[in-house]
């Protein structure tokens, strides 16, 4: 078997030509195009989703079949197209003129082949299984896995300390980002909501310093001052502070509350957008809050603080009017007032809704009645917070897919 030797391209600001507009050229590009190499491509057509990269300075499409001459000045070659004949081609121009060419048809008549690659922060992970493409993405599947949970990470890596507010989404470890999950394997102080991913805790490393940032309804609730003083604090001491909240930071999480923090004392910070649970939990539990022909917008609003309460926010008679998507968050103490006032405003009291409660958790359940008889419904059916609401003809549409097999 021909050995390889793996070596890392530097092609920022030099030619590649890629020649083939279909489904391998189309896989290839966002790749080389993140490189900063500058991009011709040689194709009498292209996918539509290759068309849609063409706003991209660095890629030039060159709308004709390959033609002698097309490698003058390039430093590396793909040749995709599904024509043996053009294959050989430029293959016989790229060896001619000493350019590294990749072929997606016969690995054996190039001179260089794709490895499964991926990233994790600044490390690039290259894999080539002999020809086994299946074997070298599931290697490089793993190694990458192993770097995120921090099972392969060296904790004396080189890291950059600040506090990175985290948003671990709707509650299953599984729907955090590669990123949320990369800075908890290198954390050395987690401040954590109870609604963030529980079991990714156990995950974290033994040295690292936990902060329960739990706020419980009417019980127990860690202090924000308190939160904003752990983060300053560990972030001036040079740590890597990972605030790990439930769903988005920035969607009713008090994230930004903790960025002002640390912005006024000096403290580098960051955001990493997680998963709102507004969106993901009615989509896991099969309502979309959209759909084609039924509603043109979703309103997600935070239920809190009653419609009567002076702190109050939301113009409930104006929502009241609206005929799209309705999501509720911390909505379940004050839902029987926020019915009632939206029906007041006009919203019709048969309008569907539904509760959702333990979302995309092993032991999530729903219940579904109408505006009127929600809050009626959750209550006979032990339906508590935490638990997402959902108010418009989605959760009708919804009911479509009612015993319907789910991969």
């Amino acid at each position: 078997m021909t050995q390889q030797y793996l070596s890392g391209l530097v092609l920022e600001g030099r030619r590649v030509v890629v020649v083939g507009g279909g489904g391998v050229a189309q896989r290839r590009l966002p790749r080389l195009l993140e490189s900063g190499a500058r991009i011709d491509l040689v194709s009498p057509s292209i996918t539509p989703t290759i068309e849609g990269l063409l706003g991209n300075p660095s890629l030039t499409w060159i709308q004709r079949g390959y033609a002698d001459g097309d490698l003058e000045g390039a430093w590396y070659v793909v040749v995709a197209t599904d024509d043996a004949a053009v294959n050989d081609q430029v293959s016989a121009e790229a060896e001619e003129r000493r350019i590294f060419c990749v072929r997606s048809d016969d690995r054996s008549r190039a001179t260089a082949w794709t490895p499964a690659s991926g990233q994790h922060g600044n490390v690039t992970v290259g894999v080539l299984g002999g020809g086994d493409h299946r074997r070298s993405a599931a290697v490089r599947d793993s190694i990458l896995e192993g770097l995120r949970t921090g099972e392969l990470a060296a904790r004396d890596a080189e890291r950059r300390p600040g506090v990175y507010l985290v948003g671990g989404g709707p509650g299953d470890p599984d729907l955090i980002t590669v990123r949320g999950r990369r800075l908890l394997a290198e954390a050395d102080v987690v401040v954590a909501d109870r609604l963030a991913p529980q079991p990714l805790l156990d995950e974290l490393h033994p040295d690292v310093e936990l902060f329960d940032a739990a706020k419980l309804p009417r019980g127990r609730a860690a202090q924000q001052e308190e939160i904003n003083r752990i983060l300053v604090d560990r972030g001036l001491q040079g740590k890597v502070v990972v605030r790990l909240k439930g769903g988005d930071p920035y969607v009713f999480g008090r994230g930004f509350e903790e960025a002002l923090a640390c912005a006024a004392a000096g403290v580098p910070w960051t955001v990493v957008p997680g998963i709102t649970s507004s969106i993901s939990v009615p989509a896991v539990a099969g309502i979309p809050v959209t759909h084609r022909g039924v509603t043109h917008e979703f309103t997600v609003v935070s239920g809190h603080i009653p419609p009567s309460h002076p702190d109050s926010l939301v113009n409930w008679d104006a929502l009241a009017q609206l005929h799209g998507t309705l999501v509720l968050l911390m909505a379940v103490e004050n839902l029987p007032v926020i019915a009632s006032r939206l029906i007041e405003g006009g919203r019709p009291a048969n309008t569907p809704a539904a509760a959702i409660a333990d979302g995309t958790l092993p032991g999530q359940h729903m219940v579904t009645s109408d505006l009127a008889g929600i809050a009626r419904a959750m209550q006979e059916n032990g339906v508590g917070a935490p638990a997402i609401v959902v108010i418009g003809n989605v959760v009708e549409v919804a009911a479509q897919l009612d015993g319907a097999a789910q991969a």
